[in-house]
């Protein structure tokens, strides 16, 4: 448990789409690039589900199209790396700000 969160990894986009019955998520961490598919794909894929949790997306490369893809998606952040622990803990903020709220 870092930070006071805990974490669950997901060895592939496939492995998410099949625990999302399960899945207990206040927020969402994704590459844009996964092994067997794109990020922004596979939160549309949960989005269709009728998963609606919030997603961060991160990435090593710098494509504006990609970027503005995910802005337009209604993603809390888009982080390009590499970024810093700083940086990362404000997006999960901000992104479970919502559900603390709400709560």
């Amino acid at each position: 448990m870092a930070l006071g969160y805990r974490a669950e990894l997901f060895a592939s986009a496939e492995a998410l789409m099949n625990a999302r019955g399960s899945l207990d998520a206040t927020c969402l961490i994704m590459d844009i690039n996964l092994g067997d598919g794109s990020g922004l794909d596979l939160a549309r894929r949960l989005a269709d589900f009728g998963l609606a949790v919030p997603i961060i997306f991160m990435t090593g490369g710098q494509d504006d199209g990609i970027r503005a893809q995910c802005l337009d998606f209604g993603c809390v952040a888009f982080l390009l790396k590499p970024f810093s622990e700083e940086r990362l803990t404000e997006a999960i903020a901000e992104a479970i700000r919502p559900r603390l709220n709400a709560g």
